[in-house]
Parts: C-alpha cells; sequence; structure tokens
C-alpha cells in the first residue's frame, strides 16, 4: 500500500494540474518543448481535442509508465526506451519523430568559438552544465562527445548536472552554468537567441522515437496525434527550431 501511495504521488506532481480534463496525454521528453508548445495548438484547432503534455527527461518518463502512469504516448528523446516498451508489449510499434543535435550554448560570447572543446577546458570557464548522462539521451550524447575528444576525465570536475536538457539550458541561461551542453532546439527560442553557441559535431545525433502506449486510455486520440506529427505544418515547425 506504501508503494501505491508513493506512486500515485510521484504522478501527481509530474502531471500538470488540469490535465485529467484532456482528451490526449502525452509524455514528452523535455528537449522538444519548445516545438510542442507550437503543435499541440495547432492539433486542438485542427481537431477540437484537448492535450496534455508533461516534459521531462526520457529515463523519468519511462520510469512512469512503467509504473502505470497513464499516458497515450511517449515521445522520447532516445529509440532505446520506445523500443524497450514495444519488446516488452507494453507499446506500439515505435517510429522515429525527429533527430535532434547537441551544442555548447552560452550567455557570454567570450566563451563561443569555432572550437567547443577548447572552451570547456578553457580556465575562465569555471560550470558546465549537462543533462543527466544516464537517464537523459542528449546528456549520454554530450558525454560520448566529450569521451571521444578524450576531455571527459578533465571536464568532470566542472559539470553540473540537469535532470533534463532543459534544466541543462536553464542553467547555462540563469549564470549557474558558465556554458552548458544543450539541445540545438534551445538556440531558437527568445533567451537562446540571446546567447551564442557551437554545433559539437562530435556529439552522436540523437535520434528521437515515439510510441503509442498499448494502455492508451485514449487510443483514438493517439491516433489522430499520430497523424497529425507526419503533416506538413508540422514538419515545418520542427525544420524552425533545428530538428530534422
Amino acid at each position: 500500500m506504501k508503494r501505491i501511495c508513493s506512486l500515485m504521488l510521484a504522478f501527481c506532481l509530474l502531471i500538470p494540474t488540469g490535465a485529467f480534463a484532456a482528451d490526449l496525454f502525452i509524455a514528452q521528453a523535455a528537449n522538444f518543448t519548445p516545438v510542442m508548445k507550437e503543435i499541440i495548438p495547432a492539433f486542438e484547432k485542427a481537431t477540437g481535442l484537448k492535450a496534455q503534455a508533461t516534459y521531462a527527461s526520457t529515463g523519468k518518463l519511462y520510469g512512469q509508465i512503467i509504473n502505470d502512469a497513464p499516458f497515450d504516448i511517449l515521445m522520447a528523446a532516445d529509440e532505446r526506451r520506445p523500443n524497450k516498451l514495444f519488446a516488452d508489449g507494453l507499446a506500439e510499434k515505435p517510429f522515429v519523430y525527429a533527430k535532434g543535435q547537441v551544442v555548447l550554448w552560452s550567455n557570454d560570447k567570450n566563451f563561443c568559438g569555432d572550437d567547443w572543446k577548447a572552451t570547456v577546458v578553457n580556465d575562465a570557464v569555471k560550470r558546465v552544465s549537462v543533462a543527466n548522462t544516464e537517464t537523459a539521451p542528449y546528456g549520454t550524447s554530450s558525454m560520448k562527445a566529450m569521451q571521444a575528444a578524450g576531455l571527459w576525465d578533465k571536464v568532470q570536475p566542472k559539470l553540473v548536472y540537469g535532470q533534463s536538457i532543459s534544466q541543462a539550458f536553464q542553467f547555462a541561461s540563469t549564470g549557474s552554468a558558465d556554458v552548458g551542453f544543450c539541445a540545438y532546439s534551445s538556440v531558437f527560442t527568445e533567451v537562446g537567441k540571446k546567447g551564442c553557441f557551437t554545433v559539437v559535431d562530435e556529439a552522436p545525433p540523437v535520434i528521437q522515437a515515439a510510441c503509442v502506449l498499448k494502455s492508451a486510455p485514449h487510443a483514438d486520440a493517439a491516433a489522430k496525434f499520430v497523424k497529425f506529427l507526419a503533416s506538413p505544418e508540422v514538419q515545418a515547425m520542427k525544420l524552425k527550431y533545428g530538428y530534422k
């Protein structure tokens, strides 16, 4: 009983107020937040359905789903978690909805140059934000870039970890970190435009997959949303924020 109560409390904290009035519940990886905040109003206008997204790291969302959180769709920042849900018989076949890229972003234009590797080891850079390297795919990709460049051990003492890529960007944009490994999509936000960035070419592209859950309370609405994601309108929105 204590475990059930704990799970219910955790889910209530994760799901925003008013979500239970929605026609569709979306578990959305945090990096895609700027795009989803444009997609949802367009979807609602086109269908008359009310959609509600919960934004968090893919790992956190996956944990909620396997503990029976009543989402309809998982929009992950990787392929691994949707594929695992499919293999375990918990979801329909996954599909790729976006491909993202890691950038090194800063409020301070002195920390933006052609070489991100020189920036993160710069003595003037005291703190480097990064998403959780275990639960957040953008964090994992950032870690692999540092490892590939032979900088992981040297940069580790400077790292400030966010639970999601959105929090890593928040740390960099508020000055809690001097620079941050962020999603390319953050560059196109109002806050992101005020800073500068360098593309981290060594970071593996983040292949983002989605799946409709077999336990979806609103399967019909989920099917309509999946169809809407393939529309030219949504494709234009994704390109606007740097996704392929």
